[in-house]
């Protein structure tokens, strides 16, 4: 292989790696976002579970 190929070698490399460093990026980002969705999601379904909780004590006595 002539030396002169190299440097076509080289940038095919060099791109191919660029464009897996952005994948990754964009991956860990977007995971970084899902679990922050989820962490206010489960927090949002804890309070309505202790609001419903509430309620169901406060029936429950009205009730007695």
């Amino acid at each position: 292989m002539p030396m002169e190929n190299l440097s076509y070698l080289f940038a095919a490399y060099a791109i191919i790696f660029a464009v897996i460093f952005g994948y990754v990026l964009f991956i860990w980002r977007r995971q970084a976002t899902l679990e922050r969705e989820l962490r206010a999601m489960e927090a949002r379904m804890r309070a309505l579970d202790k609001a419903g909780a509430s309620a169901r004590a406060g029936a429950s006595r009205i009730g007695a």
